[in-house]
């Protein structure tokens, strides 16, 4: 049980969509990330997502509809909600993630950019 420094563990992260994981809590990852520009669409189907915006604005895209989180604030997606996520204007925005550990990185859709372990930091 230590103090996590969030911002030093983003100093550790290059690669942009590609999350760290840094603590567990039960069955969850805890995870950070750096995204810029737009992701892959994709839904899990048995698991709902917590995004949590540190720094930057994050566009939440549905299909029917794009919900902006700003720095300090949370959206959480249900699961089975197809969606994308996405930054603007070249901005990079930091995340952290809480998932369930069964959570597939991309959900339902094979992406160059899909992950099937997260690296601790």
């Amino acid at each position: 049980m230590i103090a996590i420094n969030l911002m030093e563990k983003y100093s550790l992260i290059s690669e942009t969509w590609h999350p760290h994981q840094i603590a567990r809590v039960d069955d969850m990852h805890v995870l950070l990330a750096r995204l810029k520009g737009e992701f892959v669409w994709h839904a899990h189907e048995e698991e709902d997502e917590l995004f949590q915006v540190l720094q930057g604005t994050l566009y939440m895209q549905f299909r029917d509809r794009t919900e902006v989180v700003r720095e300090g604030e949370i959206i959480v997606v249900p699961r089975g909600i197809e969606h994308c996520p996405a930054t603007k204007d070249g901005e990079e925005v930091l995340v952290m993630l809480f998932e369930k550990q069964s959570t597939a990185h991309t959900g339902n859709v094979l992406d160059a950019r899909t992950q099937t372990e997260y690296p601790k930091i």
